[in-house]
């Protein structure tokens, strides 16, 4: 099985979607990147699907998954956003690093395009270290 990153976001509706799309697109590979929430919606954001598909990816196709134990056991590493605002984030008994990103839900499509740009920026710093041995 090729190593991942499993990003988990509440509702993985948003942005742990743009983070498996941004990682899978720079890793071309190498590794992959899953997404899957605590408390997932029945789709992925449309404004957010928007916001991707304005740089040119596509993740329309998308459904947001819940988490499970067996991503968690098998992943490489694994980045919350948000999960712990809330308190619903079962991934606290594992190492994990916490991006703490706005929501984009109910947000305005610049305020989504300001969350998607720190996404990839984050996305390739985590690369960066990931291929470092991290």
């Amino acid at each position: 099985m090729t190593p991942y990153i499993l990003f988990i976001c509440v509702h993985n509706s948003g942005r742990s979607q743009m983070a498996r799309a941004f990682f899978d697109c720079i890793a071309e590979g190498r590794m992959v990147g899953l997404s899957a929430g605590t408390m997932p919606d029945d789709g992925v954001n449309p404004d957010v699907v928007q916001v991707m598909r304005e740089i040119g990816i596509d993740i329309s196709a998308e459904k947001p998954k819940l988490m499970t134990q067996d991503m968690v056991d098998n992943a490489r590493r694994i980045v919350t956003m948000g999960c712990g605002v809330d308190g619903i984030c079962p991934a606290v008994f594992v190492e994990t690093m916490d991006w703490s990103l706005d929501d984009p839900k109910g947000r305005s499509i610049d305020e989504i395009r300001r969350i998607r740009n720190e996404v990839q920026t984050r996305v390739d710093t985590l690369w960066e270290k990931v291929n470092d041995g991290y």
